[in-house]
């Protein structure tokens, strides 16, 4: 039995952050519906890399989702989701405030017919405040957020992630808040308890809150902290160094023991006796020292040699991998991290597993994404009860899409 077996997800969302919560949600065991426009689908259908005209991003953000193409926009399509909406346990939904209101299928609205339902709302910026009618992305939030101002090196620019950061960090939070919630929904002891409540998730606050205390450490002491390329202000040595084959390695030293067995490792014991060298910040100081003594110890051997000391020694190291090496790890192998899965356009494929293992419920992905509006057919006459005249009078009115088989 799946850990959210039984729980009924309807999925509104596009794009990442929306998408990603219901991902997790549905590897799982939730059924999540998964509403798209009949026409356009979601953006992600034509986002990123594509092989043979089927979307990569999508066979894996909509993996484990039923597929409806529907118009909330016409009424027809507002009381179709409505109807789904009276037998679900969460929506989930980005669209820009006020529109679900405006089409009539709002809080409000969903409360009256559900008063137990879950609303997660995600947003670039909120539901309130003078920006929350702005267009919002994820490269905005890792903006505003602070973390591309902490991103990059000292003389640089700051930097911008080469990926969906925020989104996925959204999307972890959402699916987190709506199990929050659900917890909230079934506690006597919560003043939720069998009252359903409004999420409301920016995309700028989760990855803010992965920064640590810098509004602390403004706040109280008045610094503002500042790109420090791959050191950090909190330990030292702490960086990336080059080994004799080219290979890139990351090491860090969080505690001090970590610190002194590193120093025995490569030949500078003598430097554990430094007043400075038991304190972070010291270590911190002497950086640039530090970093030598690594350079020049790692640049003379090769990377395996490099690891197979560091592991003797009980040092921490790790390789810089690329996707290539990823699949190749045997530790990711045995933990199944990337699995095969197929795909019915793409066939074997490898995509990223479920994220977290449950040791008497674990997740699954069951499919991968889907084709626009797979299972509109079957949705509406099963869980909405709709006659195939009322299906064909919602397709020929464009209200619905049916994937050709």
């Amino acid at each position: 039995m799946s850990a959210l077996a039984g729980l009924r997800v309807i999925d509104c969302a596009t794009l990442f952050a929306g998408p990603t919560a219901s991902m997790i949600l549905g590897d799982y065991g939730a059924d999540v519906i998964k509403i798209e426009h009949p026409k356009n689908g979601d953006p992600v259908r034509n986002h990123g890399y594509k092989k043979d005209g089927v979307s990569l991003w999508w066979a894996y953000i909509s993996r484990n989702k039923s597929s409806l193409a529907l118009d909330l926009s016409k009424k027809e399509g507002a009381e179709i989701f409505l109807r789904l909406a009276a037998q679900s346990d969460v929506i989930i939904e980005n669209f820009r405030p006020g529109t679900l209101e405006r089409w009539g299928i709002g809080p409000e609205e969903l409360f009256a017919i559900n008063p137990k339902l879950i609303i997660a709302r995600v947003t670039g910026f909120g539901q309130y405040g003078p920006y929350s009618d702005r267009p919002g992305f994820g490269t905005l939030a890792e903006a505003m957020s602070g973390f591309a101002a902490l991103t990059g090196t000292p003389d640089g620019p700051p930097t911008l992630p080469a990926f969906g950061l925020a989104d996925a960090i959204a999307g972890i939070t959402t699916a987190q808040a709506i199990m929050t919630s659900l917890f909230a929904l079934n506690n006597p002891r919560s003043e939720s308890f069998n009252q359903g409540q409004v999420i409301d998730t920016s995309l700028i606050e989760p990855i803010m809150a992965t920064l640590g205390p810098q509004s602390l450490i403004y706040d109280q002491l008045g610094i503002k902290q500042k790109r420090t390329g791959n050191r950090t202000e909190n330990n030292a040595p702490r960086n990336i160094y080059q080994s004799a084959d080219g290979k890139w390695l990351a090491i860090s030293t969080s505690s001090p023991s970590i610190a002194e067995r590193l120093m025995r490792l490569i030949g500078h014991p003598e430097v554990i006796d430094e007043p400075w060298f038991h304190e972070a910040r010291g270590r911190v100081a002497h950086a640039d020292q530090l970093d030598a003594y690594l350079n020049d110890w790692i640049g003379v051997r090769n990377s395996q040699e490099v690891i197979d000391e560091f592991s003797r020694a009980q040092a921490a190291v790790a390789p810089i991998y690329d996707i290539e090496d990823i699949l190749k790890d045997p530790q990711l192998d045995a933990r199944e991290t990337i699995v095969h899965i197929h795909d019915p356009a793409l066939g074997l494929i490898r995509m990223q597993n479920v994220i977290y293992k449950l040791s008497r419920s674990p997740g699954s992905i069951r499919w991968t994404g889907k084709p626009l509006g797979a299972d509109t057919e079957a949705i509406l006459s099963e869980k909405v009860g709709l006659s195939n005249e009322e299906i064909d009078d919602l397709l020929s009115n464009g209200v619905i899409t049916i994937a050709s088989s």
